[in-house]
């Protein structure tokens, strides 16, 4: 029988495991996801909390729960799924199918120092008696070159020989976790192998969940396209950001919502600056993994802009005379428990530096983890807002969009300045006293 189609079958009547390596937002989701199919599944991650997650089925990932949109305690009670720190039982005959999901980006660039650490613990397959070579899925999203120049010979290097011992592919995930409609199920999958039999593989494997698999030409083209698709979206948000710089006195906003109405434009808004593990990463992917990295001309001017944003935010409230400021949100966007390259920790950090007095709050983060990730003390919500001369709205969490705008207006008695990256107060009518500018109105920045 061919082997993709054995495998899928194995799988599907319980004979053979998946592995998952890494139980984050992505390995969470995609191990609950194979569960509800049917698929025995064992985890390990090195954080004790989410194994424990895991085990208990219950995701305490804020929000992850409405976004999978299933009963996942019931998987674990029922033994579908299990997770645990010990990463030798994931080295088994049993689990032939293997799934990584863990981070490459440490302090805003690509860092490999845990994939590298996972590559060399699957290099122990090589131990394991199986009748076929077990097959192994990446599904962080990699530098296009990476394959190639670490993880292939990672494993020559144990003696282990790719296509034959094991079957390596490239599958990055592009779920967006605040949209119930963008998830695993539903969205495209681009899928590559080292051979076209690998990638058959993958598309069986993964087509036990994946509606909608698309097949690249190989592993590296799988690779590219993540990040190629992410730097387009960065180049058009940061495009948006040096139109409002270039054009300080037009309301911005409001003319990239009326281009946006072009059939083919997507309607894009001036903001703080990009943030999370994909966009403003996904330049940097590219540029590392380029031939020819000096052709890339306009990704490497879109970084300095994107990551000088801000400043310049910062440097707008320093004009202005604000002296004490309250930031909504270090989550770089709305009802994700996800802070990587969020704008709100240099704005926070910087303004301290300053001698300007800040708090913070933020619904998803503990006083400790605020103190620990900005170096600046919580407060409460919308209490904090009281005696503060400004407030900086850098995420759009659903507490701060449905709160009753009396209570927001009652503790705004000293606001002189409102800055909001999203404009999700736009629609409360302040006083007079009170200048509010949602990011790419005119003169936002002063």
């Amino acid at each position: 029988m061919n082997y993709a189609i054995n495998l899928k079958n194995e799988l599907k009547k319980g004979n053979k495991k998946i592995g998952v390596w890494g139980l984050g937002y992505i390995g969470f989701s995609t191990i609950t996801h194979f569960a509800k199919a049917g698929i025995t599944c064992i985890g390990t991650d090195i954080s004790q909390k989410r194994v424990n997650d895991v085990n208990n089925g219950k995701a305490t990932i804020p929000n992850l729960d409405f976004w999978l949109g299933f009963n996942t305690q019931a998987l674990a009670r029922d033994g579908i799924m299990r997770a645990t720190t010990q990463w030798q039982e994931l080295i088994h005959p049993d689990v032939l199918a293997h799934i990584v999901t863990i981070p490459t980006e440490k302090d805003g660039k690509p860092h490999h120092d845990i994939l590298i650490d996972v590559v060399n613990k699957l290099s122990n397959l090589k131990n394991v008696e199986m009748e076929h070579p077990p097959l192994v899925i990446v599904e962080s999203t990699l530098t296009p070159s990476v394959a190639d120049e670490i993880i292939i010979p990672l494993f020559k290097q144990k003696g282990i020989e790719i296509g034959k011992d094991i079957l390596f592919g490239i599958a990055p995930r592009r779920d967006w976790f605040t949209s119930a409609d963008k998830g695993l199920t539903a969205l495209h999958r681009v899928v590559g192998g080292t051979t076209p039999e690998t990638t058959t593989l993958m598309h069986e494997v993964l087509g036990i969940v994946c509606n909608n698999i698309l097949e690249a030409h190989d592993h590296k083209h799988a690779a590219i396209v993540k990040s190629v698709e992410n730097a387009f979206r960065q180049l058009d948000i940061t495009f948006a950001n040096q139109l409002s710089l270039a054009y300080p006195d037009y309301d911005m906003k409001s003319v990239l919502k009326m281009a946006g109405t072009k059939w083919n434009i997507e309607t894009y808004h001036p903001s703080f600056g990009t943030g999370g593990y994909c966009i403003p990463l996904a330049p940097q992917y590219v540029l590392e993994g380029a031939k020819h990295p000096e052709q890339l001309t306009l990704l490497k001017e879109s970084l300095k802009t994107d990551f000088s944003q801000p400043q310049r935010v910062v440097e707008s409230l320093i004009r202005r005379g604000v002296k004490n400021v309250v930031i909504l949100g270090i989550a770089y966007t709305g009802d994700l428990k996800v802070h990587v390259l969020s704008p709100a920790i240099p704005i926070a950090k910087e303004l301290k530096a300053n001698g300007i007095n800040v708090e913070i709050h933020d619904p998803y983060y503990t006083s400790e983890e605020i103190k620990d990730i900005t170096d600046c003390k919580s407060t409460t919500f919308p209490e904090g807002l009281h005696e503060k001369d400004a407030i900086v709205i850098v995420s759009p969490h659903m507490q701060y969009c449905y709160t009753n705008t009396q209570e927001i207006l009652k503790y705004c008695t000293m606001t002189k300045l409102i800055l909001d990256n999203t404009g999700i107060w736009n629609d409360i009518k302040f006083p007079e006293t009170v200048k509010y500018y949602e990011a790419g109105e005119s003169n936002w920045l002063g």
